[in-house]
């Protein structure tokens, strides 16, 4: 049983499966295009939400440096992504990678985890965006009915239905195909980029030095206990989290680290990029490059702009120009953060499908959502039934644990790619590497090793759900991919014809 557990799908075999007219995608992507995708989908409810919200309670003016810190771990994960998708250039990111180098039950389990991922990161951003677009509804005088707001009215039901007619929008253009999906991107992301500018660019001359002081506010220390909402890592070695100090800079990072999601979904368009081999490392490493800078600036200035202990929570860089008396730039910023949110959405449903797509191509999810549409050469199956799923989850989900099981899914996937590599190099050194991870393995293991600290430093409940659904997972994969897994059944068809060379042979 192990060794089908473990069997491993060839480099060569994934790429010939992209050949078949019924299951292929359109090559449209070039290196401009996935940058901006990148950008797209990470700059989105992080920078605009979360930089309060840490600033407040867990680093004071160092929030900046731990944007520093969880932009290195994701350079780190990136540079193993980058070799990958060069190497592999097919739909699915890590678990392509994983079924590549470490065998089909690990590749499903990443699979799996990749679509809750991408399915509650969408539906998490839509709720957030659907709070933006309420937000200036209401400074216009236009107010919607609680019921639809997604808070319960007087009825008890609450149904959020903006962030629903959003995820079905996006779904549709995601269908009529990959080229409309990064015209639309490239629009929306230079709105975004531009208000992230105004914001870099007008507060720096709003900026009090004193407000910097302590950069690093003096250790409170959160008393320790046995709840399932503290960190893993406390619970496991006794050790209580602080707020504020060195250590609070790390517990920041582990919480703005949801602020750099989405430079791997970058990975999940290789097979629709013209050039892989050569654009894939410059959109995945580019975007985080640029994401990085902006976030860095974003930081300094605005805890410069506000004490950072009277700064908002909810829409911090909004309210920090309304606090210094420019409420003008306060609604440009919340027009331009609901405008760019859409793109965070559209991104992170496309990543789904192609994963999804991948997984049903290979047979461990029903083949009858590999097929492609005959004109605009999407996977519009997969497309649209994910896509009112999402809508769905996204009218009734709540923000903040959710955002929390987005985290851990997207570490967990990093510890697995970086992983790959190591074995990858060891079991197909043959293979071409148009872009190779630098420092194999010592790179991939210190990318293992910050992971993991970033995943202790999240709570244990979210632990717990995560571990929920992975048992849920792995119970799938043996009432259905095992026994539907193309990979097997073309290994069993290989092993019957020997055993019929053998027999003619014999008689």
């Amino acid at each position: 049983m192990s060794s089908t557990l473990f069997r491993t799908k060839k480099v060569e075999q994934s790429i010939l499966d992209t050949e078949e007219p019924e299951h292929a995608l359109k090559k449209s992507l070039s290196a401009l295009d996935l940058t901006v995708f990148g950008v797209g989908v990470i700059i989105g409810t992080g920078i605009f939400v979360l930089t309060g919200k840490v600033a407040k309670e867990n680093a004071g003016p160092a929030v900046s440096l731990a944007f520093v810190v969880a932009a290195v771990v994701c350079a780190l994960a990136a540079l193993c992504y980058a070799e990958f998708a060069s190497t592999v250039p097919v739909a699915g990111s890590a678990y392509t990678f994983s079924y590549a180098s470490l065998g089909e039950l690990p590749a499903w389990i990443i699979g799996w985890d990749l679509v809750l991922e991408f399915a509650l990161g969408t539906a998490v951003v839509a709720v957030g965006w659907s709070g933006y677009v309420r937000s200036l509804m209401d400074n216009a005088g236009w107010h919607m009915p609680v019921a639809l707001s997604g808070r319960e009215g007087a009825s008890g039901f609450g149904f959020d239905i903006l962030a629903s007619a959003l995820v079905l929008v996006l779904t549709g253009i995601l269908v009529l195909g990959m080229k409309l999906s990064a015209r639309v991107t490239e629009v929306v992301v230079a709105i975004k980029v531009t208000v992230v500018l105004i914001v870099i660019i007008a507060g720096a001359f709003f900026i009090n030095s004193a407000n910097y002081k302590p950069f690093i506010p003096k250790v409170q220390t959160v008393e320790a206990g046995g709840s399932l909402k503290a960190p893993l890592i406390q619970l496991m070695f006794g050790w209580a989290p602080s707020n504020f100090g060195v250590m609070g800079i790390f517990t920041a990072a582990s919480v703005v680290f949801f602020a750099f999601i989405g430079f791997d979904v970058v990975a999940t368009a290789a097979e629709e990029t013209k050039n892989p081999q050569r654009d894939m490392p410059r959109g995945i490493l580019g975007s985080l490059l640029v994401c990085t800078v902006l976030y860095v600036a974003v930081a300094i200035v605005v805890t410069g702009m506000q004490h950072y202990t009277q700064l908002s929570v909810d829409a911090p860089l909004a309210d920090a120009f309304k606090a210094i008396g420019h409420p003008w730039y306060a609604g440009v910023i919340s027009f331009g953060a609901a405008v760019g949110l859409t793109t965070v959405c559209m991104i992170l449903l496309l990543g789904q499908t192609r994963v999804f797509f991948a997984m049903s191509r290979d047979g461990l999810l029903p083949r009858f959502f590999s097929h492609v549409h005959p004109r605009f050469r999407t996977p519009h199956r997969p497309t649209i039934l994910l896509g009112v799923i999402i809508a769905i989850l996204a009218g009734f989900t709540s923000l903040s644990e959710l955002a929390e099981l987005v985290n851990i899914g997207t570490l967990f996937a990093f510890v697995v790619v970086a992983l790959g590599v190591i074995i990858l190099r060891r079991t197909r050194p043959d293979l071409h590497r148009a872009f190779r991870t630098p420092w194999v393995p010592f790179l991939p293991i210190v990318s293992v090793l910050a992971t993991l600290w970033l995943m202790l430093n999240l709570p244990s409940e979210t632990w717990l759900r995560f571990v929920i659904w992975m048992v849920i997972g792995i119970a799938v994969y043996f009432l259905y991919g095992r026994s539907h897994s193309r990979l097997g059944r073309r290994q069993e068809t290989t092993a019957d014809d020997v055993l019929k060379g053998q027999s003619h042979e014999a008689e």
